[in-house]
């Protein structure tokens, strides 16, 4: 979701090494388009089960809804203009202001979203530490108001960056870095208490004789755990995705490193940025069930429909 920043002189120097690497060019094109599909499709699909599911508390719905919608603007607008840029790019006689203009849009749609994933990740670690810490007063303290209010607030911050952006690619960059690094830092320590506490609840489980334990307590214990396992998987699979980037875009942005093979890793692990918006509805439908069971029935109703 994250993108690169460039000047005018770089881009031409980029556009001459995918002419020359056409093949690498052409597979990841295809590859990209392949993944703004599904990306695509899959979110939508989502986003329905979501919205049939009632398993969920309504504010965390709204957060994993939030992070929905910004992996399928990835495949309906960020990625397909990325695919527009590699086909420009790697083909002959292309107005040069063009292939930027592509460049421009595709960076800062970006810029936008990727700023929205990130915080929506981490506030959903916040979420889980909110839920073990308030106990019964949770339904009370995350109220479904508080997190549109936080949603309407990460948009905001995403436009400001997209914005940021076409006025100054380098500026927009180290805001989004400061952003990313802030956000990851939050989800850690989130999660680094959230384990804290549940082991010192299991030592005082397990301090209580067993006709004592209540049996409801356990399960909400499990359910709460599986919940926030979800939850890890989804921020792990973001930061494997998205750290290579983050490595090749700092050393061209900072170190200045413009060498061909450079070039073609900042290509390859944009792509890996934009593979996360098609890895999250895996993950939800492998770790959440009853999103997995909604998003099942939904497709056995399009099924029945088409048949009919």
């Amino acid at each position: 979701m994250e993108n690169f920043t460039v000047d005018g002189n770089f881009t031409r120097k980029m556009n001459k090494t995918f002419i020359s690497a056409f093949q690498i060019g052409v597979v990841l094109l295809a590859f990209n388009m392949f993944l703004s599909i599904t990306a695509s499709l899959s979110n939508a699909l989502i986003l329905v089960a979501l919205h049939r599911e009632t398993f969920l508390h309504p504010p965390t719905k709204r957060l994993f809804r939030c992070l929905a919608v910004t992996d399928l603007c990835v495949g309906v607008i960020s990625q397909p203009l990325f695919a527009v840029f590699l086909l420009l790019s790697v083909t002959t006689g292309i107005n040069f202001k063009f292939i930027f203009c592509i460049h421009k849009l595709f960076n800062a749609s970006s810029f936008v979203l990727c700023p929205v994933s990130v915080f929506t990740s981490s506030a959903i670690s916040v979420d889980r530490l909110q839920a073990l810490l308030s106990g019964l007063r949770y339904r009370y303290v995350v109220t479904l108001s508080r997190v549109r209010t936080v949603i309407i607030c990460f948009w905001l911050i995403g436009i400001s960056c997209g914005s940021i952006f076409v006025w100054s690619a380098n500026i927009a960059f180290t805001v989004a870095f400061a952003l990313t690094t802030f956000s990851v830092t939050a989800s850690v320590f989130s999660y680094a208490k959230i384990f804290r506490k549940l082991r010192q609840h299991q030592l005082q489980v397990h301090a209580v004789p067993r006709g004592q334990n209540n049996g409801r307590v356990t399960l909400n214990t499990v359910r709460y755990k599986k919940s926030v396992s979800s939850a890890i998987w989804v921020q792990l699979a973001q930061v494997t995705c998205y750290t290579p980037f983050l490595v090749v875009i700092t050393l061209m942005t900072y170190g200045r490193t413009f060498a061909g093979r450079m070039e073609i890793a900042f290509v390859i692990t944009a792509t890996l940025t934009y593979l996360n918006s098609s890895l999250n509805p895996i993950l939800y439908c492998w770790r959440m069930g009853a999103v997995r069971q909604a998003a099942k029935d939904t497709i056995k109703q399009l099924n029945c429909c088409k048949s009919a």
